[in-house]
């Protein structure tokens, strides 16, 4: 005899149609608690993540270091939490810049057209033919190693991608009737953009951003395993993982596994997450 299944419960399908699914919503979940960890690190972390203990150097897990010791003794877990801070913020600004300076130019050019819209276009295209890496180094040789450069650069790399999807968007709602109902009633242009046509580009806009996460996370950590991003002693996945390679080498592979692991699994949930939302707008 077959069973039917129990509907889900009003509260959790709602969550799961905000998330696009349950994939969805399970990235979410796993996001929000790792970021809430992180802002907790203070309260949460076992010890100070920049205290050296030689006595724990290379140090394997015990009650007091879970995750052992790096070379110069601090305590893993305790890092991994503080890193994820700058790991986490990084990309989230460079996202949040290039979000608002490609959505500015995309509709700029939708609404505008003619001449307005072909020297956008041209100017993205000199930014796409740049590679995101060859931008933060300029600005890293401008400012200095150090996150301010970092993050300025690869808002500018990632600009171009941003502003192509949306502009397409805005072209295709710029010839809807609604846009032309509204101008007929003697609205501005301004007003027209952010009050009809920027809602309705919104979801797409959102989508685009969680998806561009998980990009800006890697070419961060990159950048900062390179050695030009967050500097020691400060705590960051990227840098944990250049500096455990060393101590992996020396039969402690803690830090560098548990920064990766935690990149890996940020950009998969952060994937996830603007892969669900994608479908829905």
């Amino acid at each position: 005899m077959l069973q039917s299944s129990r509907p889900a419960p009003p509260a959790l399908s709602g969550l799961t149609g905000v998330f696009g699914g349950r994939a969805g919503t399970l990235a979410a979940a796993f996001l929000l608690a790792l970021v809430t960890v992180t802002v907790l690190a203070p309260v949460v972390a076992p010890h100070d993540p920049d205290l050296p203990d030689l006595f724990n150097a290379l140090g394997g897990s015990s009650a007091s270091h879970p995750l052992g010791g790096d070379a110069l003794g601090r305590d893993v877990l305790s890092r991994l939490l503080y890193g994820g801070r700058t790991t986490l913020i990084g990309p989230v600004l460079i996202i949040a810049v290039s979000t608002v300076l490609g959505t500015a130019l995309a509709i700029t050019a939708a609404w505008w057209g003619g001449k307005v819209d072909a020297v956008v276009s041209r100017v993205l295209e000199v930014l796409f033919s740049v590679p995101g890496i060859v931008f933060a180094l300029v600005t890293v040789a401008v400012l200095g190693p150090g996150i301010p450069g970092v993050v300025t650069g690869l808002a500018v790399a990632y600009t171009p991608y941003v502003a192509r999807v949306v502009r397409g968007a805005a072209l295709r709602e710029r010839n809807l009737p609604y846009i032309a109902a509204a101008w007929v009633q003697g609205r501005s242009g301004w007003a027209i953009c952010t009050r009809h046509l920027l809602p309705n580009l919104r979801p797409l806009i959102v989508a685009q951003s969680v998806s561009g996460l998980g990009f800006a996370m890697v070419d961060l950590a990159a950048i900062s395993f390179l050695g030009l991003g967050v500097q020691p002693p400060e705590a960051d996945w990227g840098l944990m993982v250049k500096s455990g390679l060393d101590s992996a080498m020396r039969g402690n592979p803690m830090e560098a596994l548990g920064a990766g692991v935690l990149i890996a699994l940020v950009v998969a949930s952060v994937n996830v997450l603007g892969d669900r939302l994608g479908r829905r707008s």
